[in-house]
């Protein structure tokens, strides 16, 4: 007889059920242990942890047994270590089944569980027959659902993780034995029950805690309450990255549906925080400089997501921005537009979503100090030029927003903070952003800078005398078309802020202030 279970391995950020068939039967001589289906490595390796497992857990297990364990789908490559603990249990059906009676000792003769279609097994064992967790088990676990399984077994690990499906009892074990006792009896054990989302999340970073900035400080609000791009430039201590470090804070909090897909991604990348099930709070990425085209993008001979994917839904933080590889910053321009990023290999190509706020931080000059009061410039007039060119024209234009960030006055930094709490600025955020959704309600547009080119027409419409005002300014400090676009939306946002049902003559003007220190970091 043969035995089959289902299990569920990880492709890109999705999961997909796979088939598990063992067949044991009593060979002549020394016996083998094959696998096949396209198992990589860490599939293969699973022959050493499978055997010392049940070994070791005292289960049934002659040296004279042929062992073949088939994974179906065939033609699709399987990975990692989740496929131990089906591939034991499995076996142990399997030689409890083939093998007679009598030739089992009764030590080793235990109770062959039932109805295995309604089950699907994920975990690696150790070789003491722990069940450990693996990588992607809530993607896995949303697969299992949508394929009509009633159960799940997994780690203790992942059990949390995994609970926030709905439609699926998932039942958390710990050992080998445990697993078995699970499937021979389930009456006797419960399935885990999933955490409530807390009402509130803590935000350790204040705005309170910034002092002066008030430019600064206005446009993160009108990025957060838009979704739009924002480049800093100011000298080094001027509050760039306190200011970046608290853009989360005043963030709506994710939907249902934006958890999900991004639990999912950090879940694949093993980032998931544990005893956590979904995220609640928008994810904040900030990598080094040195980072690769592949760290950024993604990639890898097993495609994996990148930084850009694990900041979907949330903000991805470029500090030292000119330090950063011109060729690494370029591959930006095509995710920033469309959102999704795909990845093509040999082997195949891969969607990833990024849909994400670019903040990016940077200094005037390499030295760091043009225009400070305090301190004198060292650099060249041809040094400056260099380095602001390490940032091209088409870059350049995807942000909404380019603000000089000024240093702060020694003298403020005595005072106590002036500015508004977090929490006041994020409501205003969230009064904005539901304007929005309610406005774009059905037509898959959460905020004003994800706003196509014939919607920002229909709910941006302006006067003569404000397209006379915005095309004064795009002349004069030669912008884009891009740029033009980028104005409009910027503008809404902040007609959105203030409640107004159409952006104002100031509304639009401040927006253009936005994008006046653009042309000095084009010279």
């Amino acid at each position: 007889m043969i035995s089959r279970l289902q299990s569920s391995a990880v492709n890109g950020i999705d999961g997909y059920c796979v088939q598990v068939e063992v067949d044991a039967q009593p060979a002549a001589d020394a016996g083998r242990f094959c696998i096949v289906g396209l198992p990589d490595t860490a599939v293969r390796e699973s022959v050493q942890r499978v055997t010392s497992a049940l070994r070791n857990s005292h289960f049934f297990l002659p040296g004279e047994t042929l062992v073949t364990v088939n994974l179906a789908p065939a033609d699709v490559k399987k990975q990692g270590a989740g496929f131990d603990l089906p591939i034991a249990i499995g076996l142990q059906i399997a030689l409890q089944v083939n093998y007679k009676e009598r030739e089992i000792p009764r030590e080793f003769r235990r109770r062959v569980p039932i109805n295995l279609h309604e089950w699907c097994l994920v975990g690696e064992l150790a070789l003491d027959g722990a069940v450990r967790g693996v990588r992607g088990i809530l993607p896995q676990a949303v697969a299992a659902r949508d394929a009509g399984i009633k159960y799940l077994m997994v780690s203790s690990e992942n059990a949390e993780e995994a609970s926030v499906v709905e439609d699926l009892a998932v039942y958390a074990v710990s050992t080998l034995a445990d697993a078995w006792a699970v499937l021979s009896a389930r009456e006797s054990f419960l399935p885990v029950q999933p955490q409530a989302m807390p009402e509130t999340v803590e935000m350790n970073a204040d705005f309170a805690d910034v002092k002066g900035q008030p430019y600064a400080r206005r446009a993160m609000e009108i990025a957060a309450a838009g979704g739009h791009n924002l480049l800093m430039s100011g000298s080094p201590g001027s509050g760039k990255s306190m200011l970046a470090t608290r853009l989360p804070g005043i963030l709506p909090f994710l939907t249902q549906e934006e958890s999900l897909t991004t639990s999912k991604i950090h879940s694949v990348c093993g980032l998931l925080p544990g005893g956590k099930g979904l995220l609640r709070t928008r994810p904040f990425r900030a990598p080094h400089h040195t980072i690769s085209d592949v760290g950024l993008m993604g990639g890898g001979s097993n495609i994996t997501p990148g930084e850009i994917t694990l900041a979907h839904n949330g903000v991805l933080f470029l500090d030292e921005l000119p330090e950063f590889s011109r060729r690494t910053l370029e591959t930006l321009r095509q995710p920033l537009e469309s959102g999704v990023v795909t990845i093509s290999r040999a082997s195949g190509s891969m969607d990833f979503p990024c849909s994400f706020m670019l903040l990016a931080a940077m200094n005037p000059c390499p030295c760091g100090y043009l225009g400070d009061p305090r301190r004198n410039c060292r650099c060249s007039q041809a040094e400056i030029l260099r380095y602001r060119r390490k940032i091209s024209g088409p870059l350049l234009d995807r942000f909404d927003m380019v603000i000089e960030v000024p240093p702060v006055d020694p003298a403020s930094l005595l005072n106590k903070p002036d500015g508004e709490s977090s929490a006041v600025i994020r409501a205003r955020v969230l009064a904005a952003r539901e304007r929005q959704l309610a406005r774009y309600a059905g037509s898959g547009i959460t905020c004003n800078a994800r706003l196509t080119g014939s919607m920002l027409r229909r709910y941006c419409p302006l006067s003569p005398s404000q397209q006379d005002m915005l095309l004064t300014a795009v002349e004069q400090f030669s912008l884009s078309a891009r740029a033009f676009d980028r104005i409009l939306r910027v503008a809404r946002t902040i007609a959105d802020l203030a409640g107004h049902e159409l952006p104002t003559d100031n509304d639009l003007f401040e927006a253009i202030q936005f994008r006046q220190f653009e042309s000095a970091l084009r010279a």
